[in-house]
């Protein structure tokens, strides 16, 4: 019915003036602070950097080899199963041998579901490693979906840190997203230094305190290692005294007796207690601290520091000591990044986006007033209040969830300036049909807006499917897209079912007793 009582009406008019306020926000600033939601600029209009990062997952596999291997050996043991010359084959495969009953036991415990060793996923119906036993030689390696497992876990954990050091950093609305399973994608609007992202991004930041040996070549149990700067070259003992797991925080600081720029750390209770250990019986050594496989700096030990705080010195600037801090306070990735696709985008290339789109949203928008006041008269004013309302109402619920607009997105709003007047042109129509058969205005209007609705609905409907499609299939820009589509489609059925519906029937009813003439 044309009917709408005054709790409707007032109804209405709360819920679009509140609607309202939040799109007025992102235009003029607020002195009361009510509401601090705005829509945020997408890279494509306030520009920025965009990388995709793929992960190297050799030392990755090859870390849980070796990790396995140790895990076995120590397994079969505490077994009692006989076996020898464990070893790993080109860093891909296990090889253990073993004879008779052994071999039979080792067998039954790799390919028992409920091994511990050796997992079942039950999801895949397979476990992590694959076994193959040729004569008395058993071939462990890890199977598709051990590998799948792993290399999920591993781009999680990446994800994870790469996401605390951008927030560390402070850039404003980051998009970060995995991308299959070795891949992650970072946007970030208004980036004003892209080069220092690339480089945190970069690294590894594997920390780790070792001793300098004295010996003058590797053994097997020490490695040679080149100092960052590339001025020296040093053997290290294998042996790593703590690591960057150990910290629990690390800062920028001035060294008052040199007065230069250093790292500052904390370590956690067995880190100190290792640390502790270590340079007491280390004074008079060359403790060597290495970052990512080079050395950072090797200091004499003085005395032994038990109080679980420490310095890193390395002729640092206060810039590449503040980076240095947030890589030792975010974590070490499991495995290196690999900056494979870089697009960077300048400020002024996104506001000419932003003025192109503006200017052909306000020619689409004059061109549809115009054309609906031209056309329908008193009826076109009001289908023309209710798109107005409309586009009010889409930017404020897109304000109201922090949205992210991009070029896309304000192609979904001109789109949706069509679609609005659709709906009343079709109402409008249905109406004219009806006035001819029917005298009573009231009842003519009525059947308009009731006799048009399934053909309304039905092509808004066919139009949200096709914007969820966008948004789960979709990605980036494609999602901006339908996002602003999809909330324009409820804006529109909302504007046209109550406020050209309620302005049509104050209309209608004030001037029943008229001839009302709609062309």
């Amino acid at each position: 019915m044309l009917y709408f009582s005054k709790i409707k009406i007032i109804s209405i008019l709360i819920f679009s003036i509140c609607i309202s306020y939040l799109a007025f926000s992102n235009f003029v600033k607020f002195d009361d602070k009510l509401i601090g939601n705005k829509i945020n600029l997408g890279l494509d209009l306030q520009g920025g950097s965009y990388l995709l990062l793929e992960i190297d997952n050799k030392p990755v596999i090859l870390r849980n080899l070796q990790n396995k291997l140790t895990s076995i050996r120590a397994y079969l043991k505490e077994e009692n199963i006989s076996f020898k010359n464990i070893k790993l084959i080109d860093n891909e495969k296990i090889y253990l041998n073993a004879e008779g009953k052994n071999l039979e036991d080792i067998k039954n415990i790799f390919e028992d579901k409920n091994s511990n060793i050796n997992p079942y996923y039950q999801n895949y119906k397979s476990h992590e490693y694959d076994i193959e036993i040729i004569e008395n030689d058993v071939i462990l390696t890890l199977s598709k979906y051990g590998l799948i497992e792993l290399k999920s876990s591993s781009l999680s954990q990446a994800l994870e840190i790469v996401r605390r050091r951008i927030d560390e950093i402070g850039t404003n609305e980051p998009n970060i997203l995995r991308r299959g399973n070795d891949r992650i994608l970072v946007e970030l609007p208004g980036l004003d230094d892209p080069e220092r992202i690339k480089s945190l991004l970069g690294k590894t930041a594997n920390l780790n305190f070792r001793f300098i040996t004295q010996n003058s070549e590797t053994s097997f149990g020490s490695e040679k290692l080149e100092f960052e700067d590339g001025s020296e070259e040093a053997i290290v003992s294998k042996r790593i005294i703590i690591s960057g797991e150990n910290l629990i925080d690390a800062k920028p600081s001035m060294n008052s007796m040199t007065n230069e720029t250093v790292v500052s750390f904390s370590l956690d209770r067995v880190g100190a207690k290792r640390f502790g250990k270590a340079t007491q019986n280390g004074i008079g050594k060359r403790l060597a601290i290495v970052l990512d496989g080079k050395i950072i700096s090797a200091p004499v030990v003085q005395d032994s520091i038990t109080t679980g705080n420490g310095q890193i010195s390395g002729n640092f600037t206060f810039q590449s000591a503040t980076d240095l801090a947030l890589l030792l306070r975010s974590g070490a990735l499991p495995a290196p990044l690999n900056i494979i696709e870089e697009r960077t985008v300048g400020p002024d290339l996104g506001q000419d986006s932003i003025n192109a789109g503006v200017i052909a949203l306000l020619i689409g928008f004059f061109l549809v007033i115009g054309f609906m006041f031209v056309k329908y008269r008193y009826f076109g004013l009001i289908a023309n209040v209710a798109l107005i309302t409309n586009l009010f109402l889409l930017v404020g619920i897109l304000t109201l969830f922090d949205a992210t607009l991009t070029l896309p997105g304000i192609a979904g709003i001109i789109l949706t300036v069509g679609m609005a007047v659709d709906a009343n042109v079709l109402i409008f129509e249905r109406i004219k049909e009806e006035t001819i058969k029917e005298n009573n205005s009231v009842i003519a209007f009525d059947s308009g807006y009731t006799k048009s609705r399934n053909a309304i609905l039905d092509a808004n409907i066919t139009t949200l499917i096709s914007a969820v499609i966008l948004f789960i299939f979709g990605s980036g820009p494609i999602k901006g897209f339908s996002i602003t589509l999809g909330v324009g489609i409820f804006t529109t059925l909302f504007t046209v079912y109550f406020i050209a519906r309620m302005l049509t029937a104050l209309y209608v009813i004030k001037n029943k007793n008229k001839e009302i003439v709609i062309k």
